[in-house]
């Protein structure tokens, strides 16, 4: 599969495992993220983030969820992408009381969709990790605004700027 630039993003067709938490109970969901934006007639924020319950990206969740209200308004669903287990992704969500879906990539398939997964230079040891990055979509599935190595502390801020009217 070729990987798209960033001016040819589309949302990908094939299936992804979706965790969101509904009344206690956690729900799994395996559906593409073209379908999704289709049935919701909403547009779609697609964050990915390098792992869960670490310092940036906890705050970056807890932040989507505290405005979560606003980009709902807006016309938006938010979920959050990383290379992480359904397992841990529950763990995560019940322990900071998210609010957002979650998408489990541990094949690492709509990272490299989305080329997020990047060198890395930790204190001189060279790895891949996730580049923390961001994709908007509008409700017709069109890709209307994207960043890569976004800092988390005040990006839904940010974003909210970007996409108010």
């Amino acid at each position: 599969m070729a990987k798209p630039t960033t001016e040819t993003i589309a949302l990908p067709d094939f299936p992804v495992t979706i965790v969101r938490e509904l009344d206690g109970n956690f729900i799994h969901d395996d559906i593409s993220l073209k379908e999704l934006v289709t049935h919701t007639d909403k547009g779609l924020i697609l964050y990915f983030y390098p792992k869960d319950n670490t310092p940036g990206c906890t705050t970056q969740a807890t932040e989507f969820t505290a405005r979560l209200n606003e980009f709902d308004e807006l016309g938006y669903d938010i979920i959050g992408v990383s290379r992480d287990s359904v397992e841990s992704h529950e763990k995560f969500i019940a322990k900071h009381n998210l609010n957002i879906a979650l998408i489990s990539d541990s094949d690492e398939k709509l990272c490299q969709y989305f080329d997020v997964i990047k060198e890395k230079n930790m204190y001189g040891k060279i790895s891949l990790g996730l580049v923390r990055s961001a994709f908007v979509f509008d409700k017709y599935g069109t890709l209307t605004h994207a960043q890569r190595n976004l800092r988390a502390a005040g990006y839904t801020e940010r974003l909210l700027n970007t996409l108010a009217p």
